[in-house]
């Protein structure tokens, strides 16, 4: 897959000089089919530019079921049934703010600032985390470093994602864990969360206007 300029300022990221190249190679002779479809690849990055970046999601990897991933972390196609995941995010969402999302695609929390970013951005079919150590993880560390230049708000769900708060320099952001999602571990400390309503408060509380999540 050819990197386009649709990347932007991500296209700097020593990534794509050091790492992609070798990735793309062995991405072009799995004989498996790789989801999200290619041009959906580096959705993420493409519709959130550095600069416009006020808030990340950080997930693990696509949905391993073709149809469901479109390039955004925990976002489907819209049509697409919700996958449980997110059923319990737009859970904690009705609870947190009153409302949730008329569908699954998320594309427009990444418009409006919010990066949905996978720690490995591609999974063969039917094998979740099936690419985890490709090569990915090396992408995700270099945004989350570059990210750090800027008071930003990071919510990281579950012991993968808080894996990489190492990678958030300066003590000026946001940090929110909790449980993950999912069906195993919502109950775990996810619903009650309230990252929204608190993501939000703290942008305006730093002169920014709030996600509209809903």
């Amino acid at each position: 897959m050819q990197l386009t300029a649709s990347l932007g300022a991500w296209a700097d990221l020593p990534f794509f000089a050091d790492d992609w190249p070798r990735m793309a190679e062995a991405l072009s002779v799995e004989t498996r089919r790789i989801l999200p479809p290619a041009p959906m690849r580096f959705a993420a990055l493409e519709r959130c530019q550095p600069t416009a970046t006020r808030a990340v999601i950080l997930g693990q990897d696509p949905y391993p079921t073709p149809g469901h991933a479109n390039g955004l972390a925990f976002s489907v196609t819209a049509g697409t049934a919700l996958p449980k995941s997110l059923k319990n995010i737009f859970r904690e969402l009705d609870n947190d703010i009153g409302r949730s999302p008329a569908t699954g695609d998320l594309a427009s929390w990444a418009d409006a600032g919010v990066l949905l970013l996978n720690t490995a951005l591609t999974v063969p079919e039917g094998d979740a985390g099936g690419h985890l150590h490709l090569g990915w993880d090396a992408l995700a560390a270099q945004v989350l470093q570059r990210l750090s230049d800027s008071p930003r708000a990071f919510v990281l769900w579950g012991k993968h994602a808080e894996g990489y708060a190492g990678h958030i320099r300066g003590n000026h952001h946001l940090i929110l864990t909790s449980a993950h999602p999912s069906p195993l571990s919502a109950h775990r400390g996810f619903f009650g969360s309230r990252p929204f309503s608190r993501v939000n408060s703290w942008l305006q509380a730093h002169g920014h206007a709030p996600i509209p999540w809903a």
